[in-house]
């Protein structure tokens, strides 16, 4: 899943919540994105912290009331996308991080 922060501070804090309430196996942090948006009519731009968060689709609902309860922004970014393949130690490791 990915989502974006305003700052790598909240990107830290928002990372390690969810990984302490167990809706993500581990969260990366990418700092130094910039997002161009229409915001309330008006084209932005703005430095972001990218978060690839590690999850499972049934933790998706989960994970998303977390982040929406603790993000700083009104319509926080969450997007689930399809994992194809994984190495097989990985996603053991990855499921055997996640509650439920």
């Amino acid at each position: 899943m990915l989502s974006t922060c305003p700052t790598e501070e909240e990107a830290a804090k928002l990372a390690r919540a969810l990984v302490e309430a167990r809706v993500a196996a581990c969260v990366t942090m990418v700092p130094g994105a910039r997002s161009v948006y229409r915001w309330q009519g008006t084209i932005e731009s703005s430095a972001e912290c990218l978060l690839i968060i590690k999850s499972s689709r049934p933790l998706f609902e989960p994970l998303r009331m977390a982040l929406e309860k603790a993000h700083a922004y009104e319509v926080p970014e969450l997007l689930a996308l399809p994992v194809v393949e994984g190495s097989p130690n990985y996603m053991n490791w990855l499921e055997g991080q996640l509650g439920a």
